[in-house]
């Protein structure tokens, strides 16, 4: 969680900079950590009904609203067969682009397959508690189907819009602004080409803080769960300790090192948490045979 406000608010920050030329370092850095965590706080003190639900609501509209302005004022055609290669494509390179085995594109696997890999299976404690406190009731297939089929579907047609917008750009308009700007500043750069770009850019500087407040309340609500023993309705103080927490970690790491140690604290949290991803994927095996079993035997 630290981690990801961390890049959020070096992505804000070079925003700033890029649109309206205000330092994009550390010291900014810090003031963009602690906005996001202070509006973070007012998410959490307002709980999950009223905080968090109504900023997600917020997030996922503005998300959509980004994507359907890609696509019609970029090369919308082209962003329509890249959709549909794309597709085919995940299935077909998956397997390939998911070992390092055989590859000679060492600067790839390392800072992209093994660091996203690392990233996600951090996030993995915080992910599964929260989407099964707001799944409750909802049966295993339906889980499956809205956590992890619709969400695959939405991030391909989100990659092939926006990620194809921007090579259609390098490759058919020869603009290199993209291909060379640093990965902070891809996305504004991207924006810039298109119909008002300058008032969108202004719009996903919102959007993107937006995404960082929801997974900082949401995550301290979690991490407050845990150190409850599952207790839903602990005092208010304990979540705005969790949040303050993750906000003063990632200040902590932007000031030590930058990019780096948050990518160093990413793999070395990841790596022994994989470990026990199998052992608890072991446990939900046996758990829904034993339910099963419990069913046959009722039925």
């Amino acid at each position: 969680l630290a981690t990801s406000i961390g890049y959020g608010a070096v992505q804000m920050t070079g925003g700033l900079d890029y649109l309206f030329g205000l330092s994009a370092g550390t010291g900014t850095q810090v003031l963009a950590i602690a906005a996001i965590v202070g509006i973070a706080l007012i998410s959490v003190v307002a709980g999950l009904d009223k905080g968090v639900k109504r900023l997600s609501g917020i997030n996922m509209g503005m998300a959509a609203a980004l994507w359907v302005y890609v696509l019609i004022a970029g090369p919308t055609l082209a962003l329509l067969a890249i959709t549909a290669n794309s597709f085919v494509d995940y299935f077909t390179h998956l397997p390939a682009l998911n070992a390092w085995i055989g590859r000679e594109d060492t600067a790839f696997v390392r800072d992209w397959t093994v660091l996203y890999w690392a990233w996600w299976v951090s996030w993995a404690p915080f992910v599964g508690m929260f989407i099964a406190r707001i799944s409750y009731g909802r049966t295993v297939r339906e889980f499956i189907t809205w956590v992890l089929v619709i969400p695959t579907l939405i991030g391909m047609l989100w990659m092939s819009v926006l990620g194809g917008t921007a090579l259609e750009q390098v490759y058919n308009e020869g603009y290199l602004g993209v291909a060379n700007a640093a990965s902070e500043l891809a996305l504004f750069k991207m924006l810039e080409l298109l119909p008002f770009g300058g008032a969108v850019s202004i719009i996903c500087m919102l959007l993107i803080a937006i995404f960082l407040i929801t997974s900082a309340d949401s995550g301290a609500l979690v991490m407050d769960t845990i150190t409850a023993g599952g207790k839903l309705n602990s005092p208010t103080r304990q979540r705005v300790f969790w949040c303050l927490l993750a906000g003063s970690v990632a200040t902590a790491l932007m000031v030590g090192g930058g990019m780096a140690s948050m990518q160093a604290l990413t793999i070395s949290i990841g790596l022994p948490f994989a470990i026990v991803l199998v052992v608890m994927c072991v446990g939900l095996l046996k758990g829904l045979l034993e339910e099963r079993q419990q069913q046959e035997h009722s039925d």
